[in-house]
């Protein structure tokens, strides 16, 4: 149905992107009810141009999800852990001095003593309640095939991004089995290898002579842990590589700087961690270690 009509009236927001020759751009695309936000990239033709976008809606509201996580975490650490001394020592100090106060004032007393208790415990449901809406998704833990899960993110990019040779290497793994939440382990493999791929392109952009770019994945046991290394042959960490996990931060023109927060809060919630070095090519090593049972199965349902 979309044949032959007019691009101005499928989307005027692709229209204006050719209009005003530019080669990227991040636009809002209303598919009846729901508002897409799309990453586009436009390439010219044999008879026109070559339009491709990417579906972000899903990836910028986790983005988001984590930033209010890490400001959940700061707000738990500077304003709930103060809030039970304060409310001990109104505690102490009612039970301490309220026969020393005048019959006339007491009433007073007490009712001042009552309210900071009262809103000390405001603060803290408060509190509560924003660190319950700031979280992730609660994950899904089930028995999964690592290896398959990570082939899948594997094969996703190897697809799209067919000048780049991409390895797995599972010699080291003799037990696939692993419990996880497979939506979240898949984000967070995509969210690495994403950035392994952008390190490659933004390298060979820089070389002069003949560059091949490449990513290696290893996955292996290490005995509760299942450790999975991406490593890339691209630009390299910043210099500020202990910062590259906070929200917000990013050294790419194109990224917005949550995906390793959220990648980093995916590893946590999974039992495990996440580091960082250099490799001998002037690329980058990325290092997820992943607990085989986070948390026992309930019930022993699947």
């Amino acid at each position: 149905t979309m044949i032959g009509r007019a691009l101005d009236e499928l989307s005027p927001e692709l229209c204006r992107m050719i209009a005003d020759g530019k080669e990227r751009a991040i636009i809002t695309h209303a598919k009846g009810t729901e508002l897409l936000t799309l990453a586009v990239k436009v390439a010219p033709g044999s008879s026109g141009h070559v339009i491709t976008f990417e579906d972000i809606t899903r990836q910028l509201l986790d983005q988001r999800q984590a930033a209010w996580s890490d400001v959940a975490r700061r707000i738990a650490h500077e304003i709930k852990n103060p809030l039970t001394p304060i409310q001990l020592a109104t505690e102490r100090l009612k039970r301490r001095y309220r026969t020393q106060v005048s019959d006339g004032d007491r009433e007073l007393f007490d009712e001042l003593t009552d309210t900071i208790v009262r809103q000390v415990g405001g603060l803290r449901t408060m509190v509560d309640e924003f660190s319950s809406f700031a979280r992730l998704p609660k994950p899904v833990f089930r028995d999964e095939d690592v290896l398959d899960l990570l082939r899948q993110a594997v094969f996703l990019q190897e697809v799209a991004h067919s000048g780049i040779a991409f390895t797995v290497s599972s010699a080291e793994l003799i037990d696939r089995e692993v419990r996880c939440d497979r939506h979240q382990f898949g984000q967070a493999m995509t969210n690495v290898l994403k950035n392994a791929v952008e390190a490659v392109e933004a390298r060979a952009a820089e070389a002069l002579g003949q560059y091949a770019g490449e990513i290696s994945v290893k996955i292996r046991d290490a005995g509760e842990f299942v450790t999975i290394s991406i490593e890339d042959n691209g630009v390299g960490l910043p210099s500020d590589r202990e910062r590259i996990t906070e929200p917000y931060v990013t050294t790419r023109d194109k990224g917005t700087g949550l995906g390793l927060a959220i990648v980093n809060k995916i590893v946590d919630e999974h039992g495990g961690d996440m580091s960082f070095a250099g490799t001998p090519s002037g690329g980058t090593r990325v290092t997820l270690r992943f607990a085989r049972n986070p948390q026992p199965p309930e019930g022993g349902g699947a």
